[in-house]
């Protein structure tokens, strides 16, 4: 007799849903890169805009991973801004906390194959080190 009542073909109704964010969403490879930014987010309520500087150790176009300097409570949800790339402003959420100060978050939008460039211009890794601007793009 099966467990708990469920047939003893493995068929459970849940397994017919199904979720764009984790099932049908394309990942990104994640590239090393060594980008200075900044976190960005409100501390207590609305009254405090505070800023944090932060380094990106690896990237793709949905999430990151990010080196802080220090220990610092991170809330779920701010903003990155890339200052070298000229990126701001981009929403992102907190998905993992490593005990080594490292973060992974998720962007709220995508980035483009134009911002990924961009990145890599300015980045400092010696993977990046012959990339060029193209200014006709």
């Amino acid at each position: 007799m099966a467990a708990f009542g469920r047939a003893s073909t493995g068929q459970h109704f849940l397994n017919k849903e199904e979720s764009f964010m984790y099932d049908r969403e394309v990942r990104f490879r994640m590239e090393d890169t060594m980008n200075a930014a900044r976190l960005e987010y409100t501390e207590k309520g609305v009254m405090n805009l505070a800023s944090r500087r932060c380094d990106i150790i690896r990237i793709s176009q949905s999430s990151a991973i990010l080196a802080i300097l220090t220990q610092y409570n991170l809330p779920k949800q701010f903003y990155l801004d890339i200052p070298d790339a000229r990126i701001s402003k981009v929403g992102c959420v907190l998905m993992k906390v490593f005990p080594n100060n490292t973060v992974e978050v998720r962007f709220l939008r995508l980035l483009t194959e134009k911002e990924m460039n961009k990145i890599f211009v300015y980045s400092t890794h010696p993977a990046h080190r012959n990339r060029v601007l193209d200014i006709r793009a």
